[in-house]
């Protein structure tokens, strides 16, 4: 006999599946979130807690600046604060090529409705001293900002609980069948009896698929964050580069934290990553270009996130099948930035609502004839 019975069935307790959960039970569901580890504490930590306007594409832009407004009145929809700090961000061109560029998507994203400015070289250097003399032009955000990804799983998990939501942390799923009508979750010692799933794994997406017989393309990318000691004031907004490769900030405590999705090496074992020395000093030289005062900062750690996507980029969010009783939700990239609206408009899909989610089908990763096995019958 199952030791759980609920409506929904939440595999994954990062911010996507959290998010879903926690709208879904308000919204009259009983719901679980059944995690292997622990709830946030996957790439939903291992980030930088970047909220940037300027990152995600234009055809993304509509969907972070909702998102955006979740993370600032976090306080309302959670009951507690996340750390939400706004600073502004800069995304930097280098060369004529590079300002050119930076026109043509920043523009892309302006005319989305993202809140953006254009600068030369000059303005640039006088809202951030510290700069290169080597800008060409700066596109500029001043409701970029950042979060604090240590924290929100704490706040998640204390928000769930009020909510009434049924926490299985440390319970890998190992088997998914039929019962009763509904889906029987096997995960660690439990059983769980739902009326419909969702998979939110992240890259455990893939696994959970099989187990249901599909088969999701699902990739897998090992980013490296660096953090330097703490240092006087050498940035105070966020930066980013027109070429992608490098994510900055300052953190209140004097440290640089350095990104930008440079890879790192991915092991045998589950986390058994290790730094990739050219992408590591290479992200580090990025830096040092952009803000000349980094060159000689020391690193004091480096760590790894795992993030995954699919062959678009996109998320993909949606039902699985036809009678849809089995969902996904994925973010595809900036996972952190768009988590809280994404999950709340899935949640409002399962609940009734009817909410825009057509460019993220799943059903276009779905090969001919491809379907889930059927559970109910």
């Amino acid at each position: 006999m199952p030791d759980s019975a609920a409506d929904v069935a939440v595999i994954g307790g990062g911010i996507l599946g959290c998010t879903t959960a926690l709208h879904l039970a308000r919204g009259g569901l009983r719901t679980v979130v059944v995690e292997a580890a622990g709830l946030c504490m996957g790439a939903s930590s291992r980030n930088a807690g970047t909220l940037a306007i300027q990152y995600p594409r234009a055809e993304l832009t509509p969907y972070a600046m909702k998102a955006w407004e979740m993370w600032r009145d976090a306080g309302s929809w959670l009951g507690r604060g996340v750390g939400y700090r706004e600073i502004g961000g800069l995304v930097l061109a280098f060369t004529d090529a590079e300002a050119e560029r930076l026109r043509q998507v920043a523009g892309a994203r302006r005319d989305a409705g993202a809140p953006i400015e254009f600068l030369g070289a000059n303005a640039a250097r006088e809202l951030e001293p510290g700069l290169t003399a080597d800008v060409k032009l700066a596109s500029y955000c001043a409701i970029d900002a950042y979060a604090d990804s240590t924290i929100i799983g704490r706040v998640l998990r204390q928000a769930l609980m009020e909510a009434g939501v049924d926490l299985r942390e440390s319970h890998p799923v190992t088997r998914i069948d039929s019962h009763a009508g509904a889906y029987r979750v096997a995960a660690g010692t439990a059983n769980i009896l739902a009326k419909r799933l969702v998979l939110a794994g992240g890259t455990a997406n893939g696994a959970l698929g099989r187990l249901v017989g599909l088969d999701l393309p699902v990739g897998r990318r090992i980013n490296q964050m660096i953090v330097t000691e703490r240092l006087p004031p050498v940035v105070t907004r966020m930066l980013g580069v027109v070429s992608g490769r490098l994510s900055l900030k300052q953190k209140p405590n004097g440290t640089v934290l350095i990104g930008g999705g440079w890879t790192g090496v991915d092991g045998p074992t589950p986390g058994s990553f290790r730094a990739d020395h050219r992408n590591f000093t290479g992200n580090l030289r990025l830096a040092g270009f952009a803000i000349p005062a980094l060159r000689q900062a020391r690193v004091v750690r480096s760590w790894f996130g795992v993030r995954d996507h699919y062959p678009d980029y996109m998320p993909t969010i949606g039902p699985l099948d036809a009678n849809e009783s089995l969902f996904i939700i994925a973010s595809g990239v900036s996972g952190y930035t768009l988590g809280p609206y994404l999950g709340r408009l899935l949640a409002e899909r399962i609940t009734g609502g009817d909410p825009d989610l057509a460019g993220f089908r799943p059903s276009r990763w779905l090969g001919q004839g491809q379907t889930a096995r059927d559970y109910l019958t």
